[in-house]
């Protein structure tokens, strides 16, 4: 039977989900795709593919995934003593969105496990912190008065209670509520306070459980921040995911951004207020050493509490002196730690603890707070020594918390992740093999992907690239606005002409539009100048800058007959909205990311040091991938209609506005006069 189970033979015309879907047409790009995948799989190769929106990628990675997973080889693995290992091949596959991740869990998986005839399992693997613990929260309950401040917190620790007797898997995902972080610090699984074998709830324990299934598991679902975090820990000689043999990457256009955000340093001064406040609150007398009467310890964490306030401060005052708005760090020691040293003292303290306590939920209590300081004082050396070589370090402050100071992130992220990728993904010993996918790689029409491979270490393996099987020459138009001011010479007069501009679609369209914005002041700008005016037309505005999240605005601009959806960068990509509620996407402005940003001014540096060309190496190209990103909003099924306005004139006035142009499907084009009113001339199509 196995040999008769190929990529055809499920995907193909006449294959199993032909049969078992009454609508489903086979699609060439994904046949395509799909063999190719199969091909880098069973050749232990890197794979980069590209593949146009709609041609069902998930399908064309998934059904080779699982064949390679589910043939008869196995992966041998030396053991310490000697001895040799033998299991099924173990395929990771990492998102960047969560929606992605349900998809594929909830839709796609279960339809190929009822039509592929071969047994295989597939599991979304969480961080343990996602896990309830029962034992701790048994403990929290019982110490609740010791632990917990306010009302609301007790209540929520009896819901959690009333859920942990009902959840099947006891992941916070499925909690009803939205508990207090410290009430959840409370129950969630943890590394450090965990008894393993000796924990009578050891059975049961849904951590347990989810690491069971993955380690029984052919297909392992995570996000690129989990996947990042397993590598980061694999560098110290731990692993926070069992050991897998293939990677598919999808959504990879965003590698780079994530490895950089997990292969660095990041400590804010909150988490050490939250470290402090867990041992000793002296607001609330709450907290682990008030329960247990240790005076002379609850004066070691107002030392250290002390020590943190300055430290922060005169990290404040540092920038301020600087004078550089971006906050970014270039000289080691930049101010004196006077709070290594009393953490250091203090985790000390609390291991002596530990090894005094008869009961084995205290010891562990002690034991758990002894590492979280010492990780929290070493981390803090790091920074402030640069220890992380050929990285970039920065400070960020955000919002200001009444009566006390802002809150300060100590930042560090390697400059160039690349050097990473390719020693810890495409030269691991464990990984045989690595496949890319996303909808937008290219910036141009380089099928091999050289400024992506450029960014992540990668210059061998595979490449592919397939079209979308849509009719963008029926389905869509391309309207480029002439005549506004340039927005980056005169970028005050092009922002007061956008309101009546970005009316004067939304006229055309009836509403049914996303706005993309490039920054947040400009979004709240633009909403502000037409709030009334959508309200006169009964057109719902649905702004980024409001209160509601990102899943809750797309959820309603869905629901909504005529809205208005202004977002900025997380609207530009990985939002699907099919159908007529979206049928104009206005592109206020091309996406070059400015580059006040500590690491993006590092990257430049880094090109320019080296004699190149900063805007056309980088910033052009990262630009090209995002404009690609914000048009795939609009066309998501084959029976999708509708226009990308941009508005940014450089679009005609600049050389490089060609390179935006070409890198989009061939559709037609309009060109249009800001000065026209609402009359469309036609200027030739493309």
């Amino acid at each position: 039977m196995s040999d008769q189970v190929t990529v055809d033979s499920i995907l193909g015309p006449g294959g199993a989900i032909s049969r078992r879907l009454a609508h489903y047409e086979p699609r060439q790009q994904q046949l395509d795709m799909a063999a190719t995948v199969a091909e880098a799989l069973g050749d232990n190769e890197f794979l980069v593919a590209e593949a146009g929106t709609g041609t069902g990628k998930s399908f064309a990675y998934l059904v080779p995934a699982i064949l390679h997973a589910t043939e008869s080889q196995v992966v041998q693995r030396s053991q310490p003593d000697g001895a040799e290992e033998s299991r099924p091949a173990r395929v990771l596959i990492s998102t960047h969105t969560i929606s992605l991740q349900e998809q594929l869990m909830s839709k796609d998986i279960p339809l190929l496990n009822s039509v592929i005839p071969r047994e295989f399992s597939a599991v979304l693997v969480k961080g343990r912190g996602n896990y309830l613990s029962l034992r701790r929260m048994n403990r929290a309950i019982s110490k609740a008065t010791s632990l917990l401040a306010t009302d609301q917190q007790h209540q929520q620790l009896r819901a959690i209670k009333k859920w942990s007797e009902e959840t099947s898997d006891g992941s916070l995902a499925s909690l009803p509520i939205k508990p207090d972080s410290l009430v959840w610090d409370e129950v969630a699984s943890d590394t450090g306070n965990c008894l393993r074998k000796a924990c009578p709830h050891h059975k049961d324990c849904f951590y347990f459980r989810a690491r069971r299934r993955a380690m029984n598991s052919q297909l392992m679902i995570v996000n690129h921040a989990m996947l990042f975090s397993d590598i980061a820990l694999r560098r110290q000689g731990v692993a926070l995911l069992p050991d897998y043999d293939a990677v598919i990457l999808d959504e990879c256009h965003t590698l780079e951004a994530v490895a950089g955000d997990h292969l660095g340093i990041r400590i804010t001064s909150g988490q050490f207020e939250y470290l402090f406040d867990r041992l000793y609150n002296d607001r609330t007398q709450k907290g682990l050493l008030v329960e247990k009467d240790l005076k002379s310890l609850q004066q070691q964490v107002e030392q250290c509490r002390f020590a943190a306030t300055n430290l922060f401060a005169d990290i404040l005052d540092w920038w301020e002196s600087t004078g550089r708005k971006n906050g970014r760090v270039e000289l080691p020691e930049i101010v004196d730690n006077p709070l290594s040293k009393p953490m250091e003292s203090l985790a000390q303290a609390l291991r002596r603890q530990a090894d005094a306590q008869k009961n084995e939920s205290d010891r562990k209590d002690f034991e758990s707070s002894y590492d979280r300081t010492l990780a929290l004082a070493g981390g803090l050396r790091q920074w402030l020594s640069q220890d992380l070589e050929r990285s970039v370090y920065w400070v960020e402050r955000t919002g200001s918390r009444r009566g006390g100071l802002d809150r300060v992130t100590l930042a560090a992220s390697p400059i160039h992740v690349g050097e990473v990728l390719r020693k810890e993904l495409f030269q691991s010993e464990m990984i045989k093999s690595v496949v890319m996918t996303s909808a937008t790689l290219a910036t141009g029409p380089d099928d091999n992907f050289a400024f992506y491979r450029s960014r992540i270490g990668l210059s061998g393996g595979m490449s592919l690239r397939v079209g979308s099987p849509f009719d963008y020459q029926l389905q869509a138009k391309l309207v480029i606005l002439r005549g506004l001011p340039d927005p980056s010479r005169e970028r005050q007069q092009f922002e007061r002409a956008l309101p009546q501009q970005i009316k004067r679609f939304l006229k055309q369209s009836d509403g049914h539009a996303f706005v993309l914005f490039t920054s947040y002041d400009l979004l709240r700008r633009c909403a502000d100048a037409l709030g009334a005016w959508l309200a006169e037309q009964q057109m719902q505005l649905f702004s980024q800058a409001g209160n509601q999240n990102r899943t809750q605005l797309l959820d309603a601009f869905r629901k909504s007959s005529r809205g208005v959806l202004f977002g900025t960068d997380s609207f530009w990509q990985g939002v699907d909205v099919p159908g007529e509620a979206l049928t104009n996407v206005i592109i206020t402005k091309l996406p070059f990311a400015v580059p006040d940003h500590p690491l993006l001014e590092a990257r430049l540096d880094e090109i320019r040091a080296g004699g190149g060309n900063p805007f056309v190496e980088y910033q052009l190209p990262e630009a090209v991938i995002k404009f690609r990103q914000g048009f795939g909003r609009l066309i998501r099924t084959a029976t999708d209609e509708g226009m990308v306005v941009v508005l940014d004139p450089r679009l005609e006035t600049k050389p490089y506005g060609r390179m935006f142009v070409d890198s989009l499907p061939e559709m037609p084009i309009e060109r249009v006069s800001a000065n026209t009113g609402d009359s469309m001339s036609r200027h030739g199509t493309s």
